[in-house]
């Protein structure tokens, strides 16, 4: 055999997929289940949590909420998306980082803005809070006619 029969030969079991190399990974049963077992969990809770009032405090059922969607949000992208740090060269990893990283920026951003504007536009609210003077709240009656 010659070089270039052998290099032919050779090429032709690496062109199966049409000619582009992928090695992300398509996932079995087995992860697909995995991971609709999880979202399904991961979307339990927090109906439980929420319809039990199991938190006094709405804060804290509220910071639990945003905990438990991110990580179904991480389910999602593992499990379905097949997302890791191999796939298309870390390329799209370093796409969601930065999605990620703006996303934060733009929340942070929008509730700092709002924040002080509920802060300074609304000053009337803070008087209303204050104990007022006993001269002033009631008045005098020896001074009337």
């Amino acid at each position: 055999m010659s070089a270039h029969q052998e290099h032919s030969a050779h090429g032709a079991g690496h062109d199966q997929h049409g000619g582009h190399d992928d090695h992300a990974s398509h996932g079995t049963f087995k992860s697909y289940v995995t991971g609709f077992v999880l979202a399904v969990i991961l979307t339990a809770i927090p109906f439980w949590l929420v319809m039990g009032k199991v938190f006094d405090k709405s804060s804290t059922t509220g910071i639990v909420l945003l905990a438990l969607a991110a990580v179904q949000v991480v389910v999602h992208m593992i499990y379905f998306l097949h997302m890791n740090s191999k796939s298309e060269g870390g390329w799209s990893m370093l796409a969601l980082l930065f999605t990620a990283m703006m996303v934060f920026i733009m929340l942070s951003g929008s509730l700092w803005v709002m924040y002080h504007l509920d802060h300074n536009m609304m000053p009337g609210v803070m008087h209303e809070t204050e104990t007022v003077p006993q001269s002033i709240s009631t008045p005098d009656n020896s001074k009337m006619p």
